[in-house]
């Protein structure tokens, strides 16, 4: 099984790494697309992650089982501007397919129309945003599945949010394989 995790510049660190980390540990395959390119990505606490490749060339190895957004505040705002990610998130959609997006990852399924009527939830800073648009029934849950749409709150959420995938994707018996070692308290 596969997962694309889109980088864009300004993306949360832990929301980034955290997911990838522990989907791989899942045995899941899990590219890091950079948004801009393959170059090293700037975070948003100034941290540098280099991308597995471009996301012009990851697209062409998809479709994926699930697409994951990090948030970050000009991380996700970079996510909603563009038309690349508009794309693989309406094709997503229409496959049946697993979308995430944590923290203020939500916004950018905001601007590009993804998931109406969904349940979800995010970063509190977006939450008017998100629940003021009338698309959303919006949850303070820490995490939060409707069907094949997985939406979590921030950093301190990111194992939850990763988890949460692993479960959708392998089921709760790789979940319970994984956790042990990591020294996660659920």
């Amino acid at each position: 099984m596969s997962v694309l995790v889109i980088l864009a510049t300004g993306a949360e660190e832990m929301e980034t790494v955290i997911p990838t980390d522990v989907l791989r540990r899942a045995q899941l395959n899990v590219t890091v697309a950079g948004l801009s390119g393959a170059d090293p990505v700037v975070c948003s606490r100034n941290v540098k992650l280099v991308p597995d490749k471009s996301l012009d060339d990851a697209v062409k190895e998809g479709p994926y089982d699930a697409v994951v957004l990090p948030g970050g505040g000009d991380g996700a705002k970079n996510l909603a501007a563009s038309e690349k990610v508009k794309k693989i998130l309406q094709e997503q959609e229409a496959g049946g397919r697993i979308i995430a997006a944590i923290c203020a990852g939500p916004t950018a399924l905001l601007s590009h129309g993804i998931a109406k009527g969904k349940k979800v939830t995010s970063h509190p800073g977006v939450k008017d945003k998100m629940e003021g648009s009338g698309q959303y029934t919006y949850s303070e849950d820490r995490v939060v599945r409707d069907g094949q749409l997985i939406t979590s709150r921030g950093p301190g959420t990111a194992f939850e949010f990763a988890l949460a995938l692993v479960e959708a994707l392998k089921g709760k018996e790789t979940v319970d394989k994984i956790v042990p070692p990591m020294l996660v308290k659920l």
